[in-house]
């Protein structure tokens, strides 16, 4: 009889493998220093077998067990950031970059980070007025270009996971709410093969993005953005195609360095 922890689930994933990742990411979501069942209430992981994963995660250094009891992040998670981080460098930047001088808008590249997406490079546009965000900086998935670039790669049932963990909160008017709402915008994504943020996450800014690539890369996306004013139709379709292209850039790259 199959270990029930182990099952294949219809994506093609393993469930205990989803399960372990989902308490990684909600230890790191949350800062650490979490008890065993904020870690499965948040992760909507049964007790059992939370202590099991947990139990797993801090044999192989993945996660630690404080004095406490409490959980957090492991330090063997230290240098596989780091390689993770030497992935993004000057070649990087050099396609953001030609996308700036194409377009004339923010380059922007992000990453899936739990339940959010997190910017890891970014090339500013020459305006004086032009959009900015911190490298290392943390965004909602359900409003952002990059997010939901993100999130199309997922199916439904993942998705739905994701945003009754963290919720929709409205950032500005525009933002979709209801979860109705988003997968239909996503079905969208899926079919034209790009994201908008049609002021969703900020009033008078808009953004195209695309996933970096299919398997292995769909946890990667790559955006432009700039104000309304300049972000135009036209300047969306022209920013479409040379984004799918800066995505096979980053791939070719990231996947053969030398």
């Amino acid at each position: 009889m199959p270990d029930p922890e182990n099952v294949k689930r219809r994506d093609g994933g393993v469930q205990s493998v989803h399960r372990s990742l989902d308490l990684v990411e909600v230890v790191a979501a949350r800062g650490g220093h979490l008890t065993i069942g904020e870690i499965a209430a948040a992760a909507d992981v049964p007790l059992p077998t939370a202590h099991r994963l947990l139990r797993t995660l801090v044999d192989r250094g993945y996660m630690r067990q404080m004095p406490n009891r409490r959980y957090a992040l492991g330090f063997r998670l230290v240098p596989l950031g780091a390689t993770a981080s030497s992935m993004v460098g000057a070649d990087t930047e050099a396609v953001l970059g030609r996308l700036v001088d194409a377009l004339g808008e923010t380059a922007n590249l992000a990453i899936l980070s739990g339940s959010h997406a997190e910017y890891v490079a970014q090339v500013p546009s020459r305006h004086t007025m032009r959009m900015f965000t911190e490298v290392g900086r943390q965004v909602d998935l359900h409003c952002t270009g990059v997010g939901k670039a993100l999130l199309a790669q997922l199916d439904d049932a993942r998705v739905r996971s994701i945003v009754r963990r963290v919720g929709l909160t409205a950032q500005t008017e525009h933002t979709l709410v209801t979860e109705s709402a988003l997968l239909a915008d996503l079905t969208g994504v899926r079919e034209r093969g790009y994201a908008l943020d049609e002021q969703e996450q900020e009033a008078g800014v808009r953004c195209v993005a695309v996933p970096v690539g299919p398997e292995p890369m769909s946890w990667m996306a790559v955006s432009v953005s700039g104000p309304v004013t300049r972000m135009t139709d036209d300047l969306v379709a022209r920013a479409v195609p040379l984004l799918h292209e800066a995505g096979r850039q980053l791939t070719s790259r990231m996947l053969s360095p030398d």
